[in-house]
């Protein structure tokens, strides 16, 4: 792997050495126990079938890749991650029964407790948790083994071992909270929340017949049998970027008393003036956002602490947007928690498994040939498969954020097969969603959208058919930041040496291409991207985000313009 330069971060100052990430981890599902076992646990990397001798510590939840983790360095195919640490519950934390959670893993995990096989999770982006009540004692020693080989019959999104360009350090193992709770015998397992602009369905998983769900923000109380709840406010506050509103409720089911919230919203497609539009509570919005690849300096998946992401959400509204692409990955649930709360719109994308080719899927759609028949495309049955199966894990994993309206099945024909079969499955899953079977280009018969990538030549709309048109890849313009460049290498699609010619250059874009098109059909835009990673110097922030490229007051100000002129088109 090609040496990156140390860039740091200020998230770095806060880290908390002993117990890193030391916050709540489901905000969708909030219970008041909560043992986190994230800091220094023993590390050994061995070829497979070797005894492990625990030489190293490693900090958990950073990736052994990661400087963060104090390990920072390759892991090898073929090897074996073994992860070691003891602890001991507070007598008054256990209740009935005891569930050890997993924020995510990469890939195979297999964890083992006080010598006994609790289970094994396969997919590297997703939570997982098993119960451990009959394994746990008063002294415990938990080991978890994992295998990472970039197999790429499982979701592997931007990661490779020749890292370079668009293509970045992999990340193996523990790379999200490790942690505990105890709940009582008949528990409230999940909640599924589906909403609309007036109204929300509420399915709870376990728990007790009866159960009661009062709302914080109104003081309205349901009371209900069995599984499912429709609740309407009595006050009527709706969500969206400009006010992001929340109600707060709290669910009582006999010994189990869990929190959450939702918001009222919708997204919808409507025809204005003889033209499909995207509509937020059945409003043309203009969905104007960047893209959103979730790398960080320091723990590369992960930043030193929440305030990265927050961070990153808290610039991206300051200059004017309101939505983030998250990008061939998937985020701990505090993630999107901020998105909700702080008010952005998140177009979620799915992480992708099978080959990639630059000559079929990168080089000859970029000149043109743009379409192309995916049924003999990702043909391995078993990706097939866990793709279908990791898709649908990553609607149930984001569908009960209010911010989560958009779903990308495929990007630029990465592992692409099947497309129109994939939305169907996608579309049942989440019918309340829009859904984007194929962005960028290899379009088939069914999606949402008319999806589009936009690079090296200007933004024009030459046919307009029956979807609205979302732009969801464009710009990815360059400028290089001396003393805040990971690498010596360079990607990006136009390259400005000064900073005053990147911002003429980002400010002419929007407003000589961009801003003539919106009363032509665009619904959605996604610029490329929120912050440098690694080779690419495309972002509107430097990889450690020390420095903001453009001028906040003139772009907010193009911004506004943008979305005021689609509010002009129902008119």
């Amino acid at each position: 792997m090609e040496q990156i330069k140390h860039l740091f971060t200020k998230y770095e100052e806060d880290i908390s050495r002993d117990m890193p990430w030391n916050v709540y981890p489901r905000p969708s599902l909030v219970r008041d126990s909560f043992y986190n076992l994230n800091g220094s646990w023993d590390f050994a990397v061995t070829k497979e079938g070797d005894m492990p001798e625990y030489n190293q510590k490693i900090l958990v939840p950073f990736a052994p890749e990661s400087r963060l983790s104090g390990i920072c360095a390759e892991i090898p195919s073929g090897s074996v991650m073994h992860y070691r640490r003891g602890f001991s519950l507070p007598k008054e934390f256990i209740r009935k029964r005891v569930i050890l959670h997993f924020g995510a893993v990469d890939t195979i995990a297999e964890v083992i407790l006080n010598g006994k096989i609790i289970g094994v999770h396969e997919g590297g982006y997703l939570p997982f948790c098993f119960d451990i009540t009959d394994a746990i004692c008063e002294k415990n020693e938990l080991y978890i083994r994992v295998r990472d080989n970039l197999d790429k019959k499982y979701p592997y999104g931007k990661q490779t071992k020749k890292r370079g360009g668009m293509w970045y350090t992999p990340v193996s193992g523990i790379w999200q909270t490790v942690w505990i709770e105890s709940v009582p015998e008949n528990y409230v397992s999940a909640i599924e929340i589906d909403t609309d602009m007036n109204s929300a369905k509420i399915k709870v998983f376990g728990g007790a017949q009866s159960k009661k769900l009062t709302i914080e923000e109104t003081g309205d109380v349901f009371e209900f049998i069995d599984d499912d709840v429709t609740v309407s406010p009595s006050i009527i506050r709706r969500w969206s970027p400009e006010a992001p509103n929340l109600y707060n409720f709290t669910l009582e089911s006999g010994e189990d008393t869990v929190k959450g919230y939702f918001a009222l919203r919708k997204i919808s497609v409507r025809e204005i003036a003889g033209i499909k539009r995207l509509c937020l509570n059945d409003e043309p919005y203009l969905f104007n956002g960047l893209l959103d690849q979730g790398y960080f300096p320091d723990g590369i998946f992960l930043p030193a602490t929440e305030k990265g992401f927050e961070d990153d959400i808290r610039m991206a509204k300051s200059l004017g947007f309101n939505t983030l692409r998250k990008h061939i990955k998937v985020e701990p649930e505090i993630f999107y928690n901020l998105c909700d709360r702080l008010g952005i719109v998140v177009f979620q994308d799915m992480v992708n498994n099978g080959g990639y080719s630059f000559i079929l899927d990168t080089a000859l759609p970029t000149v043109g040939l743009k379409r192309m028949p995916d049924a003999l495309k990702n043909t391995n049955q078993e990706a097939r498969k866990i793709f279908e199966r990791e898709m649908l894990a990553t609607i149930k994993h984001t569908n009960k954020f209010p911010s989560v309206l958009y779903y990308t099945v495929f990007n630029e024909g990465w592992g692409q097969f099947s497309a129109d079969k994939m939305y169907e499955i996608a579309k049942k899953a989440a019918p309340t969603r829009i859904i984007d079977a194929t962005s960028g280009w290899f379009t088939r018969k069914k999606s949402d959208v008319d999806s589009r990538h936009v690079y090296f030549k200007p933004v024009k709309i030459k046919k307009v058919g029956d979807r609205p048109i979302v732009i969801s890849e464009f710009g990815g313009y360059s400028h290089r930041v001396s003393g805040h460049l990971a690498t010596e290498d360079n990607y990006g699609y136009k390259l400005y040496d000064t900073i005053e010619d990147f911002r003429d250059g980002f400010i002419n874009l929007y407003e000589k291409e961009i801003l003539p098109l919106i009363p032509k059909g665009i619904s959605a835009l996604i610029y490329t991207q929120v912050s440098d990673v690694e080779d690419e110097t495309n972002g509107l922030m430097t990889y450690d985000r020390q420095v903001i490229k453009p001028d906040a007051d003139t772009t907010k100000e193009v911004m506004k313009r943008l979305s005021d002129s689609i509010k002009l088109t129902e008119n």
